[in-house]
Protein backbone atom coordinates (compact mmCIF):
# COMPACT_ATOMS: atom_id res chain seq x y z
CA UNK A 1 0.00 0.00 0.00
CA UNK A 2 0.84 3.48 -0.68
CA UNK A 3 -0.39 6.38 1.47
CA UNK A 4 -3.38 4.04 2.20
CA UNK A 5 -3.86 3.36 -1.50
CA UNK A 6 -4.17 -0.39 -2.71
CA UNK A 7 -3.16 -2.21 -6.03
CA UNK A 8 -6.29 -2.07 -7.81
CA UNK A 9 -6.78 1.58 -6.71
CA UNK A 10 -3.38 2.43 -7.93
CA UNK A 11 -3.57 0.22 -10.95
CA UNK A 12 -6.88 2.28 -12.20
CA UNK A 13 -4.98 5.64 -11.26
CA UNK A 14 -2.41 5.34 -12.76
CA UNK A 15 -4.08 3.30 -16.25
CA UNK A 16 -6.52 6.59 -16.59
CA UNK A 17 -3.47 8.32 -16.99
CA UNK A 18 -1.58 6.13 -19.16
CA UNK A 19 -4.85 6.66 -21.38
CA UNK A 20 -4.85 10.60 -21.18
CA UNK A 21 -1.05 10.19 -22.67
CA UNK A 22 -2.16 8.06 -25.50
CA UNK A 23 -4.90 9.99 -26.31
CA UNK A 24 -2.57 13.41 -26.21
CA UNK A 25 -0.31 11.84 -28.36
CA UNK A 26 -2.65 10.16 -31.24
CA UNK A 27 -5.25 12.86 -31.08
CA UNK A 28 -2.51 15.55 -30.42
CA UNK A 29 -1.15 15.18 -33.85
CA UNK A 30 -4.87 15.16 -35.53
CA UNK A 31 -5.33 18.72 -33.82
CA UNK A 32 -1.94 19.78 -35.05
CA UNK A 33 -2.53 18.67 -38.78
CA UNK A 34 -6.17 20.21 -38.46
CA UNK A 35 -5.12 23.45 -37.17
CA UNK A 36 -2.35 22.91 -39.95
CA UNK A 37 -4.62 23.38 -42.82
CA UNK A 38 -5.04 26.77 -42.10
CA UNK A 39 -1.59 28.00 -41.06
CA UNK A 40 0.35 26.03 -43.87
CA UNK A 41 -1.87 24.81 -46.68
CA UNK A 42 -2.00 27.45 -49.56
CA UNK A 43 -4.60 25.89 -51.97
CA UNK A 44 -7.09 23.50 -51.55
CA UNK A 45 -5.30 20.51 -52.94
CA UNK A 46 -2.75 21.01 -50.16
CA UNK A 47 -5.78 21.05 -47.46
CA UNK A 48 -7.17 17.75 -49.31
CA UNK A 49 -3.58 16.74 -48.96
CA UNK A 50 -3.50 17.61 -45.09
CA UNK A 51 -7.23 15.69 -44.78
CA UNK A 52 -6.31 12.63 -45.70
CA UNK A 53 -2.78 11.74 -43.29
CA UNK A 54 -5.41 11.82 -40.69
CA UNK A 55 -8.76 10.59 -42.80
CA UNK A 56 -8.04 6.93 -41.55
CA UNK A 57 -7.03 7.43 -37.45
CA UNK A 58 -8.91 11.09 -36.34
CA UNK A 59 -11.90 9.11 -35.16
CA UNK A 60 -10.19 6.16 -33.56
CA UNK A 61 -7.79 8.50 -31.67
CA UNK A 62 -10.91 10.39 -30.19
CA UNK A 63 -11.79 6.64 -28.87
CA UNK A 64 -8.96 7.33 -25.84
CA UNK A 65 -10.29 10.55 -24.75
CA UNK A 66 -13.96 8.78 -24.28
CA UNK A 67 -11.89 5.86 -22.96
CA UNK A 68 -10.40 7.39 -20.20
CA UNK A 69 -13.88 9.42 -19.15
CA UNK A 70 -15.82 5.53 -18.79
CA UNK A 71 -12.89 4.56 -16.85
CA UNK A 72 -13.13 7.64 -14.92
CA UNK A 73 -16.50 6.78 -14.58
CA UNK A 74 -16.50 3.06 -13.70
CA UNK A 75 -13.54 3.22 -11.09
CA UNK A 76 -13.85 6.50 -9.91
CA UNK A 77 -17.65 7.71 -9.94
CA UNK A 78 -17.14 10.15 -7.03
CA UNK A 79 -14.20 12.08 -9.43
CA UNK A 80 -16.36 11.62 -12.66
CA UNK A 81 -19.51 13.28 -10.92
CA UNK A 82 -17.32 16.24 -9.28
CA UNK A 83 -15.20 16.59 -12.42
CA UNK A 84 -17.82 16.62 -14.83
CA UNK A 85 -20.23 18.61 -13.18
CA UNK A 86 -17.80 21.23 -11.86
CA UNK A 87 -16.29 21.88 -15.24
CA UNK A 88 -19.69 21.09 -17.30
CA UNK A 89 -19.27 24.55 -19.68
CA UNK A 90 -16.03 23.79 -20.37
CA UNK A 91 -16.51 20.50 -21.10
CA UNK A 92 -19.86 21.56 -23.39
CA UNK A 93 -17.45 23.73 -25.38
CA UNK A 94 -14.71 20.79 -25.45
CA UNK A 95 -17.87 18.72 -27.14
CA UNK A 96 -18.93 21.08 -29.43
CA UNK A 97 -15.45 21.12 -31.06
CA UNK A 98 -14.86 17.81 -31.22
CA UNK A 99 -18.68 17.62 -33.11
CA UNK A 100 -18.13 20.50 -35.95
CA UNK A 101 -14.97 19.39 -36.14
CA UNK A 102 -16.02 15.51 -36.51
CA UNK A 103 -18.20 16.58 -39.06
CA UNK A 104 -16.14 18.62 -41.39
CA UNK A 105 -14.96 15.40 -42.63
CA UNK A 106 -17.32 14.32 -44.30
CA UNK A 107 -18.73 17.69 -44.85
CA UNK A 108 -15.62 18.72 -46.44
CA UNK A 109 -15.55 15.58 -48.65
CA UNK A 110 -19.25 16.15 -50.05
CA UNK A 111 -19.07 20.12 -50.21
CA UNK A 112 -20.12 21.09 -54.02
CA UNK A 113 -18.36 24.47 -53.89
CA UNK A 114 -15.16 25.80 -53.12
CA UNK A 115 -16.92 28.13 -50.77
CA UNK A 116 -18.54 25.32 -48.72
CA UNK A 117 -15.22 23.38 -49.36
CA UNK A 118 -13.69 26.18 -47.52
CA UNK A 119 -16.74 26.69 -44.81
CA UNK A 120 -15.96 22.96 -43.56
CA UNK A 121 -12.04 22.99 -43.78
CA UNK A 122 -12.74 25.76 -41.30
CA UNK A 123 -14.85 24.14 -39.05
CA UNK A 124 -12.04 21.35 -38.95
CA UNK A 125 -9.27 24.20 -38.36
CA UNK A 126 -11.46 25.80 -35.30
CA UNK A 127 -12.59 22.76 -33.77
CA UNK A 128 -9.10 20.86 -34.29
CA UNK A 129 -7.65 24.25 -32.10
CA UNK A 130 -10.57 24.84 -29.85
CA UNK A 131 -10.70 21.20 -28.32
CA UNK A 132 -7.09 20.85 -27.32
CA UNK A 133 -7.56 24.44 -25.43
CA UNK A 134 -10.50 23.64 -23.64
CA UNK A 135 -9.62 20.74 -22.37
CA UNK A 136 -6.16 21.45 -21.44
CA UNK A 137 -7.39 24.47 -20.02
CA UNK A 138 -9.37 22.24 -17.83
CA UNK A 139 -6.06 20.49 -16.30
CA UNK A 140 -4.50 23.85 -16.06
CA UNK A 141 -7.61 25.52 -13.76
CA UNK A 142 -8.12 21.55 -11.38
CA UNK A 143 -4.42 21.27 -10.47
CA UNK A 144 -4.34 24.77 -8.89
CA UNK A 145 -7.09 23.52 -6.06
CA UNK A 146 -10.80 24.44 -6.58
CA UNK A 147 -13.56 24.85 -4.11
CA UNK A 148 -15.00 21.44 -3.10
CA UNK A 149 -17.51 21.03 0.00
CA UNK A 150 -17.83 18.11 1.70
CA UNK A 151 -19.96 16.27 -0.40
CA UNK A 152 -17.59 16.54 -3.56
CA UNK A 153 -19.62 19.47 -4.92
CA UNK A 154 -17.42 22.17 -6.81
CA UNK A 155 -18.69 25.50 -7.07
CA UNK A 156 -16.37 27.48 -9.21
CA UNK A 157 -16.06 30.97 -10.54
CA UNK A 158 -15.01 32.46 -13.72
CA UNK A 159 -11.36 33.11 -12.21
CA UNK A 160 -11.12 29.51 -10.92
CA UNK A 161 -11.52 28.64 -15.01
CA UNK A 162 -9.98 31.83 -16.44
CA UNK A 163 -6.87 32.58 -15.13
CA UNK A 164 -3.09 32.62 -16.09
CA UNK A 165 -1.73 29.13 -15.15
CA UNK A 166 -4.90 27.20 -16.91
CA UNK A 167 -5.14 29.61 -20.29
CA UNK A 168 -0.91 29.02 -20.41
CA UNK A 169 -1.47 25.73 -19.94
CA UNK A 170 -4.79 25.83 -22.92
CA UNK A 171 -2.08 27.75 -25.27
CA UNK A 172 0.83 25.17 -24.61
CA UNK A 173 -1.16 22.54 -25.37
CA UNK A 174 -2.51 23.90 -28.91
CA UNK A 175 0.86 24.72 -29.23
CA UNK A 176 2.35 21.02 -28.75
CA UNK A 177 -0.42 19.72 -30.45
CA UNK A 178 0.77 21.58 -33.70
CA UNK A 179 4.10 20.84 -33.34
CA UNK A 180 3.44 17.84 -33.16
CA UNK A 181 1.06 17.91 -36.11
CA UNK A 182 3.30 19.04 -38.45
CA UNK A 183 6.27 16.32 -37.47
CA UNK A 184 3.47 13.59 -38.61
CA UNK A 185 2.52 15.45 -41.48
CA UNK A 186 6.26 15.09 -42.75
CA UNK A 187 6.24 11.80 -42.11
CA UNK A 188 2.92 11.25 -44.03
CA UNK A 189 3.18 13.15 -47.29
CA UNK A 190 5.17 13.50 -50.38
CA UNK A 191 5.34 16.73 -50.86
CA UNK A 192 9.20 17.60 -50.98
CA UNK A 193 8.24 21.68 -50.82
CA UNK A 194 5.34 21.27 -48.20
CA UNK A 195 7.28 19.67 -46.30
CA UNK A 196 10.28 22.12 -46.67
CA UNK A 197 7.19 24.57 -45.60
CA UNK A 198 6.33 22.22 -42.66
CA UNK A 199 10.07 22.31 -41.30
CA UNK A 200 10.34 25.66 -41.71
CA UNK A 201 7.37 26.60 -39.52
CA UNK A 202 7.95 24.02 -36.82
CA UNK A 203 11.10 25.71 -36.62
CA UNK A 204 9.54 28.73 -35.09
CA UNK A 205 7.12 27.10 -33.15
CA UNK A 206 9.87 25.14 -31.21
CA UNK A 207 10.97 28.58 -30.58
CA UNK A 208 7.58 29.47 -29.48
CA UNK A 209 7.57 26.39 -27.53
CA UNK A 210 10.92 26.87 -25.04
CA UNK A 211 9.47 30.16 -23.48
CA UNK A 212 5.77 28.69 -23.05
CA UNK A 213 7.22 25.40 -21.01
CA UNK A 214 9.17 28.18 -18.90
CA UNK A 215 6.16 30.45 -18.12
CA UNK A 216 4.14 26.87 -17.60
CA UNK A 217 6.86 25.35 -15.23
CA UNK A 218 6.96 28.95 -13.32
CA UNK A 219 3.37 29.39 -12.89
CA UNK A 220 2.91 25.87 -11.86
CA UNK A 221 5.89 25.99 -9.30
CA UNK A 222 3.73 28.94 -7.92
CA UNK A 223 0.40 28.25 -8.64
CA UNK A 224 0.44 24.37 -7.46
CA UNK A 225 1.36 22.63 -4.47
CA UNK A 226 3.57 19.98 -6.80
CA UNK A 227 7.09 20.84 -6.53
CA UNK A 228 6.35 21.34 -3.01
CA UNK A 229 5.05 17.51 -2.02
CA UNK A 230 6.70 15.86 -4.95
CA UNK A 231 9.92 18.43 -5.33
CA UNK A 232 12.37 15.58 -7.26
CA UNK A 233 9.87 13.37 -9.39
CA UNK A 234 7.90 17.08 -10.03
CA UNK A 235 11.82 19.04 -10.92
CA UNK A 236 12.82 15.75 -12.87
CA UNK A 237 9.66 15.19 -15.27
CA UNK A 238 9.67 18.75 -16.18
CA UNK A 239 13.65 18.93 -17.16
CA UNK A 240 12.69 15.71 -19.03
CA UNK A 241 9.74 17.66 -20.75
CA UNK A 242 12.25 20.01 -22.01
CA UNK A 243 14.63 17.86 -23.26
CA UNK A 244 12.40 16.05 -25.23
CA UNK A 245 11.35 19.36 -27.07
CA UNK A 246 15.07 19.83 -27.60
CA UNK A 247 15.54 16.51 -29.16
CA UNK A 248 12.64 16.85 -31.11
CA UNK A 249 13.69 20.29 -32.00
CA UNK A 250 17.49 18.85 -33.09
CA UNK A 251 16.02 15.95 -34.95
CA UNK A 252 13.79 18.40 -37.26
CA UNK A 253 17.01 20.51 -38.09
CA UNK A 254 18.69 17.01 -38.91
CA UNK A 255 16.03 15.99 -40.50
CA UNK A 256 15.10 12.55 -38.31
CA UNK A 257 11.27 12.65 -39.21
CA UNK A 258 10.30 9.54 -36.88
CA UNK A 259 12.26 11.03 -34.13
CA UNK A 260 11.02 14.31 -34.30
CA UNK A 261 7.53 12.66 -34.75
CA UNK A 262 7.64 10.35 -31.22
CA UNK A 263 9.52 12.82 -29.13
CA UNK A 264 7.02 15.88 -29.89
CA UNK A 265 4.46 13.65 -28.57
CA UNK A 266 6.34 12.30 -25.81
CA UNK A 267 6.61 16.00 -24.69
CA UNK A 268 2.89 15.74 -24.42
CA UNK A 269 2.53 12.58 -22.84
CA UNK A 270 5.26 14.19 -20.16
CA UNK A 271 3.11 17.13 -19.54
CA UNK A 272 0.37 14.93 -18.46
CA UNK A 273 2.63 12.81 -16.25
CA UNK A 274 3.49 16.13 -14.61
CA UNK A 275 0.29 16.51 -13.43
CA UNK A 276 -0.71 13.03 -12.92
CA UNK A 277 2.35 12.66 -10.34
CA UNK A 278 1.19 16.19 -8.80
CA UNK A 279 -2.08 14.88 -8.16
CA UNK A 280 -0.88 11.58 -6.72
CA UNK A 281 -2.47 10.56 -4.25
CA UNK A 282 -5.56 12.88 -5.34
CA UNK A 283 -7.47 13.00 -8.16
CA UNK A 284 -8.82 16.75 -7.45
CA UNK A 285 -7.66 19.28 -4.90
CA UNK A 286 -9.79 21.38 -3.18
CA UNK A 287 -8.79 24.71 -1.90
CA UNK A 288 -9.55 23.23 1.47
CA UNK A 289 -7.22 20.06 1.90
CA UNK A 290 -10.03 18.55 4.09
CA UNK A 291 -11.94 18.32 1.18
CA UNK A 292 -9.67 17.19 -1.55
CA UNK A 293 -10.66 14.07 -2.85
CA UNK A 294 -8.24 11.02 -2.54
CA UNK A 295 -7.59 8.10 -4.75
CA UNK A 296 -8.37 5.41 -1.75
CA UNK A 297 -11.75 7.20 -0.91
CA UNK A 298 -12.70 8.35 -4.66
CA UNK A 299 -12.32 4.74 -5.65
CA UNK A 300 -15.22 2.25 -6.62
CA UNK A 301 -15.55 -0.85 -5.09
CA UNK A 302 -13.25 -3.61 -4.84
CA UNK A 303 -15.63 -5.78 -6.76
CA UNK A 304 -15.99 -3.23 -9.16
CA UNK A 305 -12.61 -2.42 -9.89
CA UNK A 306 -11.66 -6.63 -10.05
CA UNK A 307 -14.29 -6.51 -12.79
CA UNK A 308 -12.83 -3.68 -14.55
CA UNK A 309 -9.63 -4.95 -15.17
CA UNK A 310 -10.53 -8.27 -16.19
CA UNK A 311 -12.52 -6.20 -18.92
CA UNK A 312 -9.24 -3.83 -19.36
CA UNK A 313 -6.57 -7.13 -19.69
CA UNK A 314 -9.06 -8.73 -22.76
CA UNK A 315 -10.20 -5.10 -24.69
CA UNK A 316 -7.43 -2.75 -24.46
CA UNK A 317 -4.51 -5.38 -26.29
CA UNK A 318 -7.45 -5.69 -29.01
CA UNK A 319 -7.61 -2.25 -29.22
CA UNK A 320 -3.87 -1.79 -29.53
CA UNK A 321 -3.79 -4.03 -31.58
CA UNK A 322 -6.74 -2.80 -34.34
CA UNK A 323 -4.76 0.81 -34.20
CA UNK A 324 -1.71 -0.41 -34.53
CA UNK A 325 -2.75 -2.33 -37.75
CA UNK A 326 -4.38 0.60 -39.10
CA UNK A 327 -1.28 2.80 -38.81
CA UNK A 328 0.13 -0.07 -40.56
CA UNK A 329 -1.94 -0.27 -43.46
CA UNK A 330 -1.91 3.20 -44.43
CA UNK A 331 1.78 3.87 -43.73
CA UNK A 332 2.50 4.88 -47.38
CA UNK A 333 3.02 8.88 -47.96
CA UNK A 334 0.35 10.28 -49.50
CA UNK A 335 0.66 12.76 -52.83
CA UNK A 336 -1.28 15.54 -53.99
CA UNK A 337 -4.01 14.38 -56.15
CA UNK A 338 -3.42 10.42 -54.48
CA UNK A 339 -6.34 8.59 -52.48
CA UNK A 340 -5.35 8.04 -48.60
Amino acid sequence: MIDGIDFLQLLWFLLIGLLFMIFYFTEGFDYGVGMATKFLARNDQEKHLMMETIGPHWDGNEVWLITAGGAMFASFSDWYASLFSGYYILLFFTLFALIIRGVSFEFSAHAETEHGFRIWTSALFWGSLLAPFFLTMMFGSLIQGVPIDAQGNMSLSVWNIVNPLSVVAGVAGVLLCLIHGINFLRLRIDDPELSERAASLNEKLYLVAYLGEVVFALLVFFQTDFFKLRPISSTIITLIIVVLTAWSDISLIKNKQVAAFVTSGLTLVGVVGLLFNGLFPRVLIATDSAHSLLIKTAANSKLTLEVMTIVALILLPIALVYIIWSYVVFRRRIKVNQNA
